[in-house]
């Protein structure tokens, strides 16, 4: 028996269904991948069955970063369309004895998975490991980098809410130089025609970030979020990221400036809705009530929305 070595060389259709950023992804390939994670929503969700198109493949979760939500939630999207789940975090793998993610990365390639999907602190991390392995790679956040599978999940709740978000003004407020989320959900929703408010402090807001992403829609930087709350359709809440030093950048009266308060949240329009991409510091970026408030707040269905989103980028990476 001859021994083959898996070759790392990328053929370009291979390529083709790696999933690493929203920003260059075509507007019919987006609008696409959201219309079939709506149709996939009831099976996501657990309201119906769906054919278990991937039965017999194998994703691999390579998780260098904290997560429960995105983990989870690629977990049950997978299996939901019936592929296996390898699941590799930082602790307790190779990586803590001083292994890079790439080397990780072509090892678990080489034991023949389909797909990888790629959580790390390093910006750009996941279109490194793309181009040393050779099956399908995920972006499921990279440092400061992008979120591309969070965009999604976010248009899509927005989508069900509002319908069409072409013409729709969605502010997304906070820690912008630290957000993965913010690019991605920019890139994704001027692409779609939305009129995007970046809203926080200066120290928080790049900048430049105005001219990040082109489309349909357009941005707009503001550190007044009480000049604009009366005008708009959504506001997109984001978390502090401590972890990332922002803690740094935050004034003692940043909940009085930019905090979605019970009264702030009076001046939405009635319709207006609320997203978060979670885990919410509650008390400092949303009170409580404002956040567990049903008739506005679409956090979980984020959540549910983000299985539908993920389930649809596992076809797209491996085609039957």
């Amino acid at each position: 028996m001859r021994l083959v070595q898996r070759t790392s060389l990328r053929p370009e259709a291979r390529a083709a269904r790696d999933f690493l950023a929203i920003e260059g992804l075509p507007l019919d390939e987006l609008r696409a991948l959201l219309a079939r994670a709506e149709e996939l929503l009831p099976v996501a969700v657990g309201d119906a069955r769906g054919e278990r198109t991937l039965e017999g493949r194998v994703v691999a979760n390579i998780f260098f970063e904290d997560s429960t939500r995105t983990r989870v939630s690629f977990e049950i999207a997978a299996d939901r369309l019936g592929a296996a789940v390898v699941n590799l975090g930082a602790s307790g793998s190779s990586a803590s004895k001083g292994e890079t993610l790439v080397d990780t990365a072509r090892n678990i390639d080489a034991m023949g998975v389909d797909a990888i999907v790629v959580r790390t602190s390093i910006s750009g991390g996941a279109a490194l490991v793309a181009r040393h392995v050779g099956c399908p790679v995920i972006n499921a956040g990279d440092g400061r980098h992008e979120h591309p599978t969070q965009a999604l999940l976010d248009a899509l709740a927005l989508r069900l809410r509002l319908g069409k978000l072409d013409g729709r003004r969605v502010a997304i407020v906070g820690d912008i130089a630290n957000s993965r989320v913010a690019r991605s959900a920019t890139h994704a929703l001027v692409a779609l025609g939305a009129h995007v408010h970046i809203v926080g402090p200066p120290s928080l807001v790049p900048v430049g970030f105005a001219q990040i992403a082109s489309g349909a829609g357009s941005i707009s930087i503001t550190h007044d979020l009480d000049s604009i709350i009366h005008d708009l359709d959504a506001i997109m809440m984001l978390r502090i990221q401590m972890e990332r030093a922002a803690a740094s950048g935050i004034a003692p009266d940043y909940r009085a400036a930019y905090g979605l308060t019970s009264a702030r949240r009076a001046r939405l329009r009635p319709e207006a809705i609320l997203l978060h991409p979670g885990p919410v510091n509650r008390g400092l970026e949303i009170d409580d009530e404002v956040a567990d408030d049903p008739r506005s707040s679409v956090i979980l269905a984020q959540v549910s929305c983000g299985v539908a989103a993920r389930m649809a980028v596992l076809l797209r990476a491996m085609p039957s």
